[in-house]
């Protein structure tokens, strides 16, 4: 009896929509995401983004698309934050969401880019959404199921403290690992010339495949209520760790072909 009080006492504490949840990665997660594109970024697009960003780093304006949620003239981009689906069925065969998700936002984004009649104002504007959107794309939880609002409505523990699914991969495990998103992005995994290739190869659809590959798995990967502590974190944090770099070395492909 008190283990269930103390479950529906975590639900109704916790329980969020995907619009009221902790943005994807967390700004940890984000900026490493952005260090690591700086990595990778040919000097012709370093340049011309740093011209657009006035010198802001990629890591700095990371998190943009997060901050702006609080002006609610900005309600209009929440929904390309995610994409929400069954297992069972594809992307182009799923029911889209009118108000856009996270692959035409990205596309919405790269088209704005490239228009030589696209406004300065407006490229820094869809050039610091990018950014953004590149990690939420490789946030398993930000592929996740609509009837779970994305993991959020899973109910778990961490170390003892009430959170839930899609936090637990947002900020949980990054925060327990208590490393700037300098030091993630510089402890990346050394990767050759060929697995960097094989790694940006094919479209936003098939990188949003290649996470909904790991989303099914972190559904399973506990069970609600659960007191999530170091063994979730060692089985897990290397994933993360791979879906940040994966995500640096993904949008550095974008910006490259974009800035050439």
């Amino acid at each position: 009896m008190k283990v269930t009080i103390i479950l529906l006492l975590l639900g109704f504490l916790n329980t969020t929509s995907l619009s009221e949840a902790e943005p994807a990665w967390g700004p940890t997660g984000h900026r490493t995401t952005g260090k690591i594109a700086e990595m990778h970024l040919t000097k012709r697009a370093k340049k011309k983004i740093n011209k657009l960003l006035k010198g802001e780093s990629l890591a700095f304006v990371s998190t943009f698309a997060d901050q702006i949620k609080s002006d609610r003239k900005y309600d209009k981009y929440y929904t390309w934050h995610y994409v929400n689906m069954p297992f069972d069925v594809s992307y182009e065969d799923s029911d889209k969401n009118p108000k856009g998700d996270i692959i035409t936002g990205i596309q919405k984004c790269v088209e704005v880019l490239k228009s030589d009649t696209s406004s300065t104002e407006d490229k820094v504007f869809f050039l610091k959404m990018l950014v953004h959107f590149l990690g939420d794309l490789h946030q398993p939880m930000h592929i996740g199921r609509a009837e779970d609002k994305g993991g959020n409505t899973i109910q778990v523990q961490w170390f003892g403290r009430g959170t839930n699914l899609h936090r637990v991969w947002d900020e949980n495990m990054i925060q327990e690992w208590k490393m700037s998103y300098i030091e993630l992005a510089n402890n990346a995994k050394d990767l050759t010339k060929e697995q960097i290739k094989a790694i940006q190869k094919g479209s936003v659809i098939d990188w949003m495949n290649d996470t909904r590959k790991l989303t099914r798995k972190t559904y399973e990967s506990v069970k609600v209520g659960e007191n999530l502590r170091y063994r979730y974190s060692y089985d897990h944090f290397d994933t993360v760790r791979i879906q940040l770099q994966k995500g640096g070395i993904r949008l550095a492909k974008l910006l490259n072909d974009i800035f050439k």
